[in-house]
C-alpha cells in the first residue's frame, strides 16, 4: 500500500475510533468496553505514522510537492490531537492515569512479543546449527566405514590372489 493510502486509511481509523469512544464513553463500565477501539486508534496512528516515514512506491514529484508534504504532516498533528483527547477522556472517566497504564502495558506486551520471537529465532537457529552437525558426524561415519569396507575388500583381494583362489 502507497504512503498516502496507507495515511488516508490510518486518519480514517483514527476518526472512527475517536468517534466511537467519544459516543460511549460514558456508559462504559470498565476499559475493556472500549478496548478494541483503543486498538483501532493505536493502530490507525502507526498508520499515519507509517506512511510519512516511509516514502517507497511515492514518486519524486509526489514526494515533494506541497499537498503530499502538507497532508502527511496534517494527518500526524490530528492523530496525535486524537490521541491526547482518547487520553483525557479516558483518564476523566476511568481515572488520572489509567492512560499511562494502558500505554506501559502496551509497550511491554510489544516488548515481550518482540523477545519472544527473538528467542524463537534463536532456537531455529541452534535447531538448524545442529541438524548441519548431525549431517556432517552422519557423512563422517558413513566415509568412515566406506573407507573401511573397501580396505576390508582390498585386503581380502589381496590375500585371495595372494593364495591363488583368483
Amino acid at each position: 500500500m502507497e504512503p498516502i493510502s496507507t495515511a488516508l486509511a490510518g486518519i480514517s481509523l483514527v476518526k472512527a475510533s475517536v468517534d466511537f469512544i467519544k459516543t460511549h464513553i460514558n456508559t462504559a463500565k470498565d476499559i475493556g468496553e472500549i478496548a478494541g477501539q483503543i486498538d483501532s486508534l493505536f493502530t490507525g496512528h502507526k498508520q499515519v505514522q507509517q506512511a510519512s516515514n516511509r516514502k517507497s512506491g511515492v514518486g519524486i514529484a509526489d514526494q515533494f510537492g506541497v499537498q503530499s508534504v502538507a497532508q502527511e504532516m496534517i494527518d500526524a498533528k490530528l492523530a496525535a490531537e486524537h490521541l491526547a483527547e482518547v487520553r483525557r477522556l479516558v483518564d476523566q472517566r476511568f481515572g488520572s492515569g489509567t492512560w499511562q497504564s494502558i500505554l506501559d502495558e502496551r509497550a511491554k506486551r510489544i516488548r515481550e512479543a518482540k523477545e519472544a520471537a527473538a528467542k524463537a529465532r534463536q532456537a531455529e537457529q541452534a535447531a538448524h546449527q545442529e541438524m548441519v552437525d548431525n549431517v556432517k558426524i552422519g557423512l563422517a561415519i558413513f566415509a568412515l566405514t566406506a573407507i573401511v569396507v573397501g580396505l576390508f575388500i582390498t585386503v581380502m583381494v589381496t590375500t585371495a590372489g595372494a593364495i591363488g583362489l583368483t
